[in-house]
């Protein structure tokens, strides 16, 4: 470990007060009063005070912002979760709420309740997703997608895959009815005419989760291929763009989904997108694996630095600037309205923050030469082993013999037997011989194949734990400096978790990470 003097010591205090004050502009407050498992939010727009939110058995709403909340919807039956909080876009005391025991509505600001969709199986009363227009309902489930034209009285269950696939998610404009997407998990479909027609625009092959793979002769032109599709938004200010998340990040239209491209990365935490939040002023918000970022100036930026919750269901914005975070600890509100995105400050920061510790390529050498898996080692085994039929085989023998003489005389009245001297013989050879056909190819070569399989697998999870672990560590080193000195519990608790993962890292490499500084 390296020592700090007294000059370095108030360096680093000045550096990390400016980290704290980069991640203090975002102060997250709980708002659930107690009420935990929230699955979705959705705040009035003309009245920020009213705000409803879905959870694991029904429907609250709070009229003061928070300080209050009252159940307006108890779901009965054994699945009682509210996946999703939607107005009616015609008049906004209209509220509909897509639970796991069908499709409830209110025409009175949710003080009476009508199921107005059941289904057949409990996987058809799982709704997941929904988009209502004047008179025409989409409802997403786990059995598929369900219209209705006659504002619920009755359904129709749509043909092909989306009929049969789970549905994630619903994108559309209510300016452009003509224009849905629907996300599921066979991948993205749209159609243009209000639902008659429906044409794939994007391919998903969920192996992991068990969803269908390419079948043999399918005919896969013209379609973009991604996986593990989440969610699927649009930009409400230029109807051309869409936005997809998925396991391998976000991923981006400009033409309305003809084509896509993967966004940048950079920033995030973790790859792995859940669900996109599209502001009126086109601003990305993106609730991933590992807290809430938002994309502005070509780069991530989380924003839940400060946000004790871990799952983040849900987002929701209000024309004051909040931003709201449904999640498995309650609901989180934060003011982001003086968040100016301009972040140049924090990653001069950030960087000499942690000028004093390795990097990222330099710690995933050192687990690589730690562990004796670098992939100069199979070239070298390699070309030892065609340097073999090269060297000749060496063999020595050694030759040592000896004999006794015998004369036996034998008559009828005597006989004699005579020892003779003793023959003495000795003798050596050595010969060489090649194999030139090894040249070509050897036996080794099959040994050392399997080695090298075996040697890239173990790599690979060296690469993907060292990542993980270091950038872990880095994240539990800012929560540590976000902490009040007060909060002593959690402040152990992160001093603990901190000390873990650099022994977890030196364990890796040796002892590399901490001889390099910490």
């Amino acid at each position: 470990m390296k020592k700090i003097g007294v000059v370095g010591l108030l360096s680093f205090w000045i550096l990390g007060s400016l980290i704290l004050a980069v991640a203090e502009e975002i102060s997250w407050q709980d708002i659930g009063e107690g009420n935990a498992d929230i699955r979705t939010v959705l705040v009035q727009p003309d009245n920020p005070r009213v705000i409803y939110i879905g959870s694991g058995n029904g429907v609250l709403k709070t009229e003061d912002a928070g300080k209050s909340w009252r159940n307006i919807l108890l779901i009965k039956g054994q699945s009682k979760a509210v996946n999703s909080l939607l107005f009616s876009a015609a008049n906004k005391k209209t509220i509909y709420a897509a639970t796991a025991n069908g499709l409830f509505y209110s025409i009175n600001e949710g003080n009476r309740w009508s199921r107005i969709f059941q289904g057949k199986s409990y996987l058809e009363r799982e709704c997941t997703a929904l988009a209502v227009f004047p008179g025409h309902i989409f409802l997403g489930t786990k059995a598929g997608l369900f219209t209705s034209k006659d504002n619920g009285r009755s359904w129709c269950k749509e043909a092909g895959k989306l009929g049969n696939s789970q549905i994630l998610a619903i994108a559309y404009n209510i300016s452009e009815s003509d224009s849905i997407y629907a996300a599921c998990l066979d991948g993205i479909f749209k159609t243009q005419d209000a639902g008659k027609h429906w044409e794939r625009i994007f391919v998903a092959h969920p192996t992991e989760d068990g969803g269908d793979e390419d079948r043999p002769g399918e005919d896969r032109d013209g379609e973009e291929q991604f996986s593990d599709i989440r969610y699927i938004s649009i930009d409400p200010n230029n109807l051309n763009y869409l936005y997809i998340a998925s396991k391998k990040g976000v991923h981006k239209s400009q033409d309305k989904g003809k084509s896509w491209g993967p966004m940048s990365d950079y920033g995030l935490l973790n790859r792995d997108v859940k669900l996109l939040l599209i502001s009126s002023d086109s601003i990305i918000y993106a609730a991933a694996k590992s807290g809430i970022f938002t994309y502005r100036n070509s780069r991530w930026q989380e924003l839940s630095l400060g946000l004790v919750a871990q799952d983040v269901r849900y987002l929701d914005l209000d024309k004051q600037g909040n931003i709201y975070a449904a999640c498995d600890k309650g609901l989180f509100k934060a003011d982001i309205s003086h968040f100016s995105g301009d972040k140049q400050k924090d990653i001069i920061t950030a960087a000499a923050y942690y000028k004093d510790e390795p990097g990222i390529n330099e710690v995933q050498e050192a687990a690589i030469k730690y562990a004796e898996v670098e992939p100069d080692k199979i070239k070298q085994w390699r070309k030892k082993a065609q340097m073999k039929a090269i060297l000749p085989k060496l063999t020595v023998g050694l030759d040592n013999s000896r004999n006794t003489n015998y004369e036996i005389y034998t008559s009828a009245t005597t006989h004699y037997v005579y020892e003779g001297p003793e023959d003495m013989s000795s003798g050596w050879d050595i010969a060489l011989s090649w194999d030139l056909s090894e040249l070509i190819w050897n036996e080794d070569q099959t040994s050392i194949d399997v080695r090298s399989r075996l040697m890239v697998e173990l790599r690979g999870d060296i690469l993907d734990e060292v990542t993980k672990l270091y950038f872990e560590r880095r994240r539990v080193k800012l929560e540590l400096d976000n902490l009040s000195i007060e909060d002593k519990r959690k402040r152990l608790e992160k001093e603990l978790r901190l000390e873990e993962l650099t022994a977890s890292l030196d364990a890796l490499t040796g002892g590399y990470f901490s001889r390099c500084g910490k």
